[in-house]
């Protein structure tokens, strides 16, 4: 049964995080396809203005116009490559704020809902004529030559699209009185970007729908699973718990029916029958063993009682002569187990009301599981502590309790250590009882304990 409950638990993570993945795929596509038709509609808006604003045509048409005379000097070999790029940044800065300008007056009209910029950088420049291929410019991934436009950090996300400007360009030119035939062909590639302010946050908030629905559905799935597990658990444990029980009431009930059946047949015997005094010894261990079974019985019957069913008979007692009284009659039926109990009791003159009856089987539950386990040294301490709670703590010598059993300890039928073992009798009802007796006197129980270190019970109750 633990390898089929480890395998469900090793299989059900399994599953959870297949689905995990296939939900963090799926959302990672829905996105991708979010930000693409979002970047798509702001693209839309940016080339109408573009390509269709007879303003921001006309700035184009004049940077244009000025670079292709800066070009023929170039060609003319009347300026250097470095002075052509020089004179192309010249040019669209001075005419960069008058295209911004144009261009924000543009986009307000398209009523857009979120704060869009745009500019266009340099990607080649290539000169081509008979001879050669001449690069001016060659985009360089470590910075970028802005044209016209805002400007902002930009990335793959921000691209929208590549534009390419070609001309062919002939003349004739008379430098220093010789007369030159010019022709090139002009390769003039941009590209343009556009930024938009926490555009993110813009996408994923178009997705606000199918996120909270897929968390409801995720959560839905790990609550499902994990009370499904939980109560699987918890099942198991209260089989295993009635298993222990039986086997405990089994183990407990055979040495006592083992007698009876054995005394049971010498009385048949007519030795026995004509001899007074063994009848009279076997008569007394049948009604020794029948009383013992009647206390198992007893025992699960009352000791199985919650602390609302307790009904309890208060009365007001002398704290330190009651507890004195108790440990004198506990030490006097242990008698042969030479217990030693020291004894911190400091109030003399407290009194607290009680049932006597049920707390002083709670307290002798407690006691005699120190004496079951090891214990031969008991510390009782009792005071009144500043908060106006009576305390008796119990500290023995024994095996102690491990912390993995502590968790279980006052739980219906449980029992520590190993549970198959039976040389300490017992049903697991001693501790469960003590702890509803304390609760219907609306005390509490708490325990402190280590494996070979020995243990300590503390009963708190309330003075007032």
């Amino acid at each position: 049964m633990p390898k089929k409950i480890s395998f469900l638990i090793i299989a059900s993570i399994a599953g959870l995080l297949a689905l995990s993945l296939t939900q963090a795929y799926l959302f990672k596509n829905t996105y991708t396809q979010k930000k693409v038709a979002f970047l798509n509609k702001a693209n839309q808006a940016v080339s109408r203005i573009d390509d269709y604003t007879p303003s921001i045509d006309s700035i184009n048409d004049k940077w244009q116009r000025l670079f292709v005379k800066e070009l023929d000097n170039y060609n003319l070999k009347i300026s250097t490559n470095q002075e052509v790029l020089s004179r192309l940044r010249h040019i669209t800065d001075s005419l960069n704020s008058s295209f911004k300008t144009e261009y924000d007056k543009e986009l307000k009209t398209k009523n857009l809902a979120y704060n869009l910029k745009f500019h266009k950088i340099v990607k080649h420049i290539i000169l081509v004529d008979s001879t050669k291929i001449d690069t001016l410019f060659k985009e360089d991934p470590k910075r970028f030559y802005r044209l016209l436009g805002h400007d902002f950090e930009h990335n793959t996300d921000s691209e929208i699209s590549n534009s390419v400007w070609q001309t062919e360009r002939s003349f004739k030119k008379t430098v220093d009185g010789i007369s030159k035939n010019v022709a090139y062909q002009l390769y003039f590639e941009t590209q343009d970007h556009i930024n938009i302010d926490g555009w993110r946050g813009i996408v994923l908030k178009s997705m606000t729908t199918l996120l909270i629905l897929s968390f409801l559905i995720f959560t839905f799935v790990i609550t499902i699973l994990f009370y499904s597990i939980r109560s699987l658990i918890k099942q198991k444990k209260i089989a295993d718990i009635k298993t222990d029980f039986i086997n405990n009431i089994t183990h407990e009930l055979k040495t006592p029916l083992a007698t009876l059946s054995l005394a049971t047949k010498m009385l048949r015997k007519n030795e026995v029958q004509n001899n007074p005094n063994t009848m009279d010894t076997t008569l007394s261990t049948i009604e020794r063993q029948n009383i013992r079974l009647q206390k198992l019985i007893d025992q699960v019957l009352n000791n199985s009682l919650g602390y609302h069913e307790i009904e309890l008979q208060k009365e007001m007692v002398h704290t330190k002569v009651y507890l004195d009284t108790l440990l004198d009659d506990f030490l006097l039926s242990f008698a042969k187990h030479n217990i030693e109990i020291e004894r911190h009791i400091l109030d003399e003159n407290h009194k607290i009301s009680i049932d006597k009856f049920y707390l002083s089987t709670a307290i002798l539950n407690i006691l005699e599981n120190a004496v079951k386990y090891g214990g031969s040294k008991i510390k009782v301490a009792a005071q009144v502590s500043p908060d106006s709670w009576f305390r008796i703590s119990f500290s023995d010598n024994g095996q102690g309790i491990s912390k993995k059993d502590q968790r279980f300890l006052f739980d219906k039928f449980f029992r520590a250590n190993d549970k198959e073992v039976h040389n300490v009798k017992g049903l697991g009802l001693g501790l469960y009882y003590s702890n509803q007796i304390v609760k219907a006197h609306h005390g509490n129980i708490s325990v402190d304990s280590a494996e070979g270190a020995g243990s300590t019970f503390t009963i708190n109750l309330r003075t007032t």
